[in-house]
């Protein structure tokens, strides 16, 4: 399948949408040489199910695809994806009963069915493929595919594939086919450039630490996109065991996350002063590797006592996020795999996330809401400011007793950005199970929903 629409030709086959609990209706429209072989296949609208229905001369005259009952519907999202993966290899036109209300979701749905991570495999062939449906914009749907795909594709590239020097190729091939301009900070030069805890957390691998700065844009309003770009994670001298450290390809998930929002941005031609700040690291154990009960300095002048080297997402981010703040736009929003504690308090499907700011908390759930990317809202919780002073340092990067771990990385991080309006995500950036267009492995996060915000900020 292609992560595209196809043209209507001759064949295009007429696609009919119809919910099991609409079946009654629809069946009393049909003929009964239909009624007769979609009885003997027994076909019941369920999601995911699907029936070609053939005419004259043996071609197909129509196909049908389930859409279950509203319970099933409210349990998952991307119901059409599902019948896409099932449907034989052929064009198909939706004729009925797709609801205008889903069809832009339903669309992307359908095209990022299509993907698979076939770089290291011989692809299969291309499968089901779909006219653009009445009323939506296709533009923005497939730029919304490839955007995503963009993610996938990072995050599932393993670490020997993709390293610091391969994340900032992927950045300069972004931003050269959109126009924006990148300069990147390399090695040693991001001690002279004071960005100290990006160089203390990449030094010890034999892959230079870097701080990427793509920018994009002239008009409209501020918006920094910071992400994480750890490309893999042993936890330095607090070294991972080895089942933590199966899935560490996937610790550069933030910043695949931004690049992939990143293209959704500029490929819609959204009104906004677009910049990226990825720190790309690998965090490695070497004779240099920083160590726990170092206290290290930061771009902003804060102290920050080592308490596990496996906590190093946040110390990357902390000298991004201060080179942001500088700036002052108005949005910061990070992006990061950072915390297992997100994870056990809200599952890998659920994007959580913090901010102080009310209305931008408001726009994005109902932006999630329309987009089925969902998203929870966690506290800044301020109470828990104490936990993260260690005493002999301004800050604790891992506050011992293993209580709130998200709620104390996100205020740290916090510390690091003064006036700009701020939200932080702590994504998972990985799909554990195969679901309808989401398949096992890499996944964009809050990217849809975040794009819906952007875009309601840059025409405000």
């Amino acid at each position: 399948m292609s992560a595209t629409f196809a043209s209507p030709d001759d064949h295009t086959i007429p696609l009919h949408i119809i919910a099991a609990d609409d079946m009654d209706a629809w069946r009393a429209e049909q003929s009964e040489d239909t009624l007769a072989w979609v009885n003997a296949n027994g076909f019941a609208g369920h999601i995911g199910q699907t029936l070609l229905i053939p005419g004259p001369g043996g071609r197909p005259a129509m196909a049908l695809a389930g859409f279950g009952t509203g319970a099933k519907r409210a349990r998952g999202r991307f119901h059409l994806a599902a019948a896409a993966a099932r449907l034989p290899k052929a064009t198909y036109r939706i004729t009925s009963g797709l609801p205008d209300d889903r069809a832009e979701r339903e669309a992307l749905g359908w095209l990022l069915s299509a993907y698979k991570f076939d770089r290291y495999i011989q692809a299969g062939e291309e499968g089901a493929a779909l006219v653009t449906p009445a009323g939506i914009d296709a533009n923005r749907i497939t730029a919304i595919a490839a955007g995503e795909t963009l993610t996938r594709d990072l995050i599932n590239t393993p670490a020997c594939d993709m390293g610091p020097a391969e994340l900032e190729d992927a950045a300069r091939d972004l931003a050269a086919r959109h126009g924006a301009t990148v300069s990147v900070v390399h090695g040693d030069d991001l001690l002279s450039e004071n960005f100290p805890l990006i160089h203390t957390v990449g030094r010890a691998s034999d892959r230079a630490p870097r701080l990427i700065d793509i920018r994009w844009g002239d008009a409209g309003p501020a918006i920094t996109l910071v992400g994480k770009g750890v490309c893999f994670d042993t936890g330095g001298l607090n070294l991972k065991p080895g089942v933590s450290m199966g899935l560490m390809k996937k610790d550069m998930g933030g910043a695949a996350n931004v690049l992939g929002l990143a293209h959704m941005i500029m490929a819609t031609a959204l009104n906004v002063r677009l910049r990226v700040l990825i720190p790309a690291v690998e965090n490695a154990v070497s004779g240099n590797a920083f160590r726990p009960g170092d206290i290290l300095p930061s771009r902003k002048g804060l102290s920050i006592e080592i308490n596990n080297t496996d906590a190093e997402g946040r110390l990357v981010l902390a000298d991004a996020l201060t080179f942001a703040q500088e700036e002052d736009p108005d949005l910061i929003i990070s992006m990061a795999t950072l915390t297992g504690a997100a994870r056990v308090a809200v599952g890998p499907d659920l994007a959580p996330y913090f901010c102080d700011d009310e209305g931008f908390a408001d726009t994005l759930e109902m932006a999630a809401l329309q987009t089925d990317d969902p998203v929870w809202r966690m506290p800044f919780h301020t109470p828990y400011e104490s936990m993260i002073e260690p005493g002999i340092a301004d800050l604790d990067n891992a506050p011992k007793g293993g209580f709130a771990g998200s709620i104390t990385a996100a205020l740290f991080l916090r510390r690091f950005v003064s006036t700009s309006t701020y939200a932080h995500f702590d994504v998972y950036g990985w799909n554990p199970a195969d679901a309808p267009a989401r398949p096992k492995g890499g996944t964009g996060q809050a990217t849809r929903a975040l794009l819906n915000l952007i875009r309601d900020k840059s025409i405000s």
